[in-house]
């Protein structure tokens, strides 16, 4: 059994990962515990002390009693507010807190594209513009080149978790340009488990979205790859372990 944690801010998508955890079956458990999500807003500040050391690290034992061999922050706009280094930074203290590996959804986003062979991607955002523009900052300073970035200009994240198939799906559509090798959806808000073969059907190319690659990065960090194809394009890479 491998045992991944989540620390996931409030409760908007947090079925999402259930979902997931049943679609890959075999020996992958997944923990989650929802943290303080204080203010709900898209905005700098408040995104900030969402991912502060005290909230994250109020969520740390609950995890550790449930056995969890890996965590990530599961809230990309909580890591990216803080630039390239804090984020990093705030990883480093995360791992300190959990006694284990650590990561977060928005360093999750960058590995995962590595992993696919992707470069330019396009991004949908749920976010305001700024918060948006600062995901795009992110992500090209882990070196990738973004291609456009779409914002939904969405203050919180209770609306985005009422967003439903048709709502992601014209969000992914309205981000895509031809020269975008890949689509990222960077809010763990947004349900997006249940319409991964839809989105890469409808758009001819990987989709990459924040609980996705959340669950992916947990499972790099405990040194395993699943193949489950019905997660999308992320999920069907070498070494596989059939499920």
């Amino acid at each position: 059994m491998t045992a991944l944690g989540f620390l996931y801010p409030g409760h908007s998508a947090e079925d999402d990962y259930p979902r997931i955890e049943q679609l890959l079956g075999s020996d992958i458990r997944v923990d989650l515990v929802h943290t303080d999500i204080g203010e709900d807003a898209h905005r700098v500040d408040a995104l900030r002390e969402m991912g502060s050391a005290e909230r994250l690290g109020a969520g740390m034992e609950r995890l550790r009693l449930a056995g969890a061999e890996t965590v990530v922050w599961a809230c990309t706009s909580g890591g990216f507010v803080h630039g390239w280094e804090g984020a990093q930074t705030q990883v480093r203290t995360l791992a300190r807190l959990a006694g284990m590996p650590a990561s977060s959804t928005s360093f999750a986003f960058v590995h995962a594209a590595r992993e696919i062979g992707v470069r330019r991607v396009a991004v949908g955002a749920t976010y305001p513009a700024d918060i948006a523009a600062l995901f795009a900052d992110f992500l090209r300073a882990g070196g990738l080149e973004v291609t456009g970035t779409r914002s939904s200009g969405i203050v919180t994240a209770a609306e985005v978790g009422t967003w439903g198939e048709e709502d992601v799906l014209t969000l992914a559509q309205a981000a895509d340009v031809p020269d975008a090798e890949a689509v990222l959806l960077p809010d763990t808000a947004l349900h997006t488990a249940a319409y991964l073969p839809l989105l890469e059907k409808a758009l001819s190319k990987p989709v990459l979205t924040a609980n996705q690659v959340s669950v992916w990065e947990g499972l790099r960090l405990a040194d395993r790859r699943v193949n489950a194809p019905v997660l999308g394009a992320l999920f069907t890479r070498e070494p596989i372990v059939q499920v």
